[in-house]
């Protein structure tokens, strides 16, 4: 008796109710999903449909093989109780990936659905572990771990963490958990385990190449790739917690202008509007919106807009939304899912009405007046607690389907945006899932602190994102909370992260700045006051030369970061590169996470120590390597110690590219 049945593209397996399939899905990559009974639920939340490849498979008495390209997998049933063991392999006949076994006596189960009374299931799949092995991705976790290897990671989205399940392995493979259920992974020594909350189906994506660039290109290709970057996000963008009137964000445009200083985007942050949910500007701040938009146009700055999701009980549109259920539902106690300047409820992006009703409403009163980038905040969403298990959403509960909300909130926008016929979309998103850069979604690392910890953080954070397939990212420069602008050590940071954000796919300044400042709207109601000032000039002379040094540097690189916009567009290549990315035949460069790659052509070494003049960095071998500073010339395979006072920091440039940056850094 066979346990085994295959179409053109796919092998199954089928015992006591289960029905396994795997299946090509694009070049050198196989989906896999598993159901404990009933019929296989070959629904996407992720992965894009891929043009027919060609397909081999092998079916015997007790195993069967399906192979595409340069990836096979092998279903064994030889062990107790017939259960199906899966092995993943190279075109070089090499193990990459494969599932537990029964354990003899022990009587382990690699795919293990353990139900809900009366409800779905709870999931865990467990692999066998290569200790050594490395792994890099999975989204944005606030940690300077760059090797996954070892660790524990929640698949939950908070406030600056970003699950994208993800991962390049040093083995040659690449792997998508395309689940989007609140779970786990572990990353263990003995063995590597997914768990799923609340699930109905397992389902993941696998990959083989010949090195990260390739493994990149094929699962860029599975989930979407990034339009191509707007002219407007190449250069350097303006922001602060929070400028709260027209007056004020005239003025300080005004000033950058006089100053001949380019700014590609200015950004008005939240509490601009009446309430949460209002979406629109209240117009005792801002009272005429189309005359500032146009004033600022003409010193060639594109405004920003921030939106969030969140609803007021006291908004406008709260009662109209809450009837026509478009609301997220919570299943017990108060409907208060995040307590900040009043009761909210966040509005549900996964229901195709609620994203139309918000863009409607945005359209409306932003993008009437020529506002066309919208910074969308709180993509999380940010529930006051996480409390996963009480919040429903229109496609399911949170437990099972909350990590797609940041990618479908980044979608209504763009689909809006899209049926304006506007072309070059970008809009600033506080989250991710796989997917969310097909949406023109740049993301960035969230309320990060200002320390050098946090600074280390977003480095790795950057380089994480990139290879999970999200290339457009940013980082607030100089950290969210707790930067003082009269403290020296503070103005330090500042400068150092400011130089780091010139290298970075987007150049964002922002935070909140101390001192804050109360404010009051024209009723006497207290709202969301606003932090210090956090323009360049407004940490002393020597700060803003500096930092005005890096923004013209910013600008000779236009030419340099559009190629790698281009690229990314293409070939789903990430803007900032993990050394390995470029260099994985030199084992030194899997280690390196305080240095990376902006592009093929120049690597960028932080200063990320406080009262740090100096560094070592290591040069890739078989290449050589101009000191941008400088212009002195070194053979690569070698580590130097580099020299790098408060103006400058360590810039090489690969085989003397980029030649133009000699003595500008």
């Amino acid at each position: 008796m066979s346990f085994f049945t295959h179409g053109d593209n796919y092998l199954e397996y089928h015992n006591a109710g289960e029905t396994l399939r795997i299946m090509a899905w694009g070049k050198n990559s196989l989906r896999v999903i598993s159901v404990p009974n009933g019929p296989l639920d070959l629904s996407s939340s992720a992965l894009l449909p891929q043009e027919a490849v060609e397909t081999n498979i092998t079916i015997g008495e007790d195993t069967a093989s399906i192979s595409n390209g340069k990836i096979s997998a092998l279903v064994d049933t030889r062990g107790w109780n017939s259960a199906a063991v899966l092995t993943f392999y190279n075109d070089r006949k090499d193990v990459i990936l494969k599932e537990i076994d029964g354990g003899g006596a022990l009587i382990r189960r690699a795919r293990f659905f353990n139900p809900y009374a009366g409800g779905d299931y709870r999931l865990k799949v467990t692999f066998e572990s290569d200790p050594r092995e490395k792994i890099y991705g999975m989204g944005q976790y606030q940690q300077d771990i760059l090797d996954l290897k070892g660790c524990n990671l929640e698949l939950a989205h908070r406030n600056s963490q970003a699950s994208v399940p993800f991962y390049v392995s040093s083995s040659g493979y690449g792997f998508f958990w395309h689940n989007p259920a609140v779970g786990s992974v572990s990353f263990g020594k003995n063995t590597t385990e997914w768990r799923a909350d609340s699930t109905k189906k397992m389902d993941y994506w696998i990959t083989v190449g010949d090195n990260p660039a390739e493994i990149e290109s094929q699962y860029s290709g599975a989930t979407g790739r990034t339009p191509m970057m707007p002219e407007y996000g190449l250069g350097f963008w303006q922001c602060k917690l929070r400028y709260y009137n027209q007056e004020q964000v005239l003025k300080i445009a005004r000033e950058y202008h006089q100053r001949k200083i380019p700014v590609d985007v200015f950004i008005i942050d939240y509490y601009h509007w009446p309430r949460c949910g209002d979406y629109r500007f209240d117009e005792h701040f801002f009272p005429d919106p189309a005359a500032m938009v146009e004033e600022l146009r003409s010193y060639g700055m594109e405004i920003m807009v921030s939106v969030w999701p969140q609803v007021d009980w006291r908004s406008e549109n709260f009662e109209e939304m809450q009837q026509k259920g478009l609301l997220v539902k919570t299943d017990h106690g108060m409907n208060v899912q995040m307590n900040f300047q009043g009761n909210n409820v966040f509005y549900d992006a996964t229901n195709p009405e609620a994203r139309e009703y918000v863009w409607n409403k945005c359209k409306d009163n932003y993008y009437k007046y020529g506002i066309k980038a919208f910074w969308l905040d709180e993509a999380e969403p940010e529930y006051g607690t996480y409390d996963y298990d009480n919040y429903r959403y229109y496609t399911g509960s949170v437990l099972q389907q909350g990590n797609i909300y940041p990618k479908e909130y980044a979608r209504g926008f763009y689909e809006g945006q899209k049926s304006n016929d506007q072309k070059d979309i970008l809009n600033l998103v506080r989250c991710a899932w796989a997917g969310s850069q097909q949406y023109a979604a740049l993301i960035w690392s969230g309320d990060i602190h200002s320390t050098y910890q946090d600074f280390r953080n977003q480095i790795v954070a950057g380089l994480q994102m990139g290879l999970s397939g999200i290339p457009w990212w940013t980082t607030d420069i100089g950290g969210f909370h707790g930067g003082n602008i009269y403290d020296a050590d503070f103005q330090e940071l500042l400068v150092r992260w400011f130089q780091f954000g010139t290298f970075c796919p987007v150049m964002r300044l922002h935070g909140n700045r101390l001192p804050r400042e109360p404010l009051y709207k024209a009723n006497g109601e207290e709202t969301e006051g606003t932090g210090a000032d956090n323009e360049i000039w407004s940490y002393g002379e020597e700060n803003y030369r500096i930092m005005k040094k890096f923004i013209e540097i910013r600008e000779l690189l236009r030419d340099y970061t559009r190629s790698l916009m281009e690229e990314a567009h293409k070939a789903g290549a990430p803007v900032m590169r993990a050394m390995f990315y470029e260099f994985p035949e030199d084992p030194l460069t899997w280690d390196l996470k305080t240095q990376y790659m902006y592009g093929s052509d120049i690597l960028v070494a932080p200063i990320v120590e406080a009262h740090a003049c100096s560094r070592k960095v290591y040069l890739p071998e078989n290449c050589s390597w101009t000191l941008a500073r400088t212009g002195e010339v070194f053979e690569g395979g070698q580590w130097l110690d580099v020299e790098a006072d408060i103006d400058t920091l360590p810039v090489f440039l690969r085989d003397g590219r980029q030649d133009y940056l000699i003595r500008q850094i």
